[in-house]
């Protein structure tokens, strides 16, 4: 498959993700409703919708069936994605004016709101995931859907994302912060492959896949959020801002600990080589032929945007 079919193909998931996750909007009414058009444009801003992408091709990966019990995943996932983002352009935080061409939620709504849609997101992301218990009615099919929320509450927790934002953080503002590899990977294991792992994982589980299955999507994940990661920090030195839609050099503006600016740039494409090799080959199906989630890999960790 060409690169254009991949980018083509992965426009065409990517309208249908954005209408599933349309479906789980809040409703912008009544007293509360300067916070749910505030997460509405959030999430709405734009975004590739990797993860609910990444999560529906794992489910493919491994045969599933029914995707009605999908759907609230995908939406949810993306809520929880876009709620780390409001979050992390706060002016405590990285102090970012622009997301995706656009102006941050902060910019267009203020802190205050901007920290209640964060929140708000958050908390709107399970309540859109539980409803995937109307469409599992067999007690196997629930085990299931039980599983893939412990995986999503786990990953998107202090022992997950949060965890590696706490560390992003605590490195930024320290100037005497340990500054080392192992505190590098943790950070974008956490901050950025934890909600990936996720995503495939979550695939998986809803798929019925066996647990070794859903053990070497996690593996996958992992690998997929460094590479993506170090890509991302490849991209805030080289990158084009007119192109990603965002500030250009905002990391060293920061102070941030990347790995470009830990190992060089050339070292770290090397990494991301190697990295994306190892999780296409744990992300093969049972067949020879190579399938989109692998090409959709190879993209991520090439991409210009």
């Amino acid at each position: 498959m060409t690169r254009e079919d991949v980018v083509q193909r992965l426009k065409d998931r990517a309208r249908e993700a954005e209408e599933i996750i349309r479906r789980y909007l809040p409703a912008e009414e009544g007293f509360n409703r300067t916070v749910a058009e505030a997460m509405n444009y959030s999430v709405l801003a734009g975004g590739k919708r990797l993860r609910p992408i990444l999560m529906r091709e794992a489910f493919r990966l491994y045969d599933g069936t029914d995707e009605a019990a999908l759907h609230p995943f995908m939406a949810a996932i993306e809520f929880i994605h876009t709620y780390s983002l409001v979050h992390d352009d706060l002016p405590a935080m990285d102090n970012d004016d622009y997301r995706r061409g656009k102006p941050t939620t902060h910019k267009k709504f203020g802190a205050g709101m901007a920290t209640l849609a964060g929140d708000g997101l958050l908390n709107h992301a399970f309540e859109t995931a539980f409803l995937a218990f109307d469409f599992r009615e067999t007690d196997a099919g629930q085990a299931d859907v039980v599983r893939a929320l412990r995986i999503l509450a786990d990953k998107a927790g202090i022992n997950g994302m949060i965890g590696g934002q706490c560390a992003d953080l605590k490195a930024e503002k320290e100037e005497s912060g340990v500054r080392t590899r192992d505190e590098l990977i943790y950070i974008h294991k956490n901050k950025t492959a934890a909600m990936i792992e996720s995503a495939l994982m979550i695939g998986a589980t809803l798929a019925g896949a066996a647990k070794e299955d859903v053990r070497k999507m996690e593996q996958a994940g992992e690998k997929i959020g460094l590479a993506f990661q170090i890509r991302d920090d490849i991209l805030d030195v080289e990158g084009d801002a007119s192109t990603l839609g965002k500030d250009i050099g905002s990391d060293a503006k920061n102070g941030k600990l990347t790995y470009v600016s830990m190992y060089g740039s050339a070292q770290a494409r090397e990494d991301v080589e190697k990295l994306s090799e190892e999780a296409i080959r744990l992300t093969a199906g049972n067949g020879d032929e190579r399938n989109f989630l692998q090409d959709l890999i190879e993209w991520m960790i090439t991409r210009e945007l």
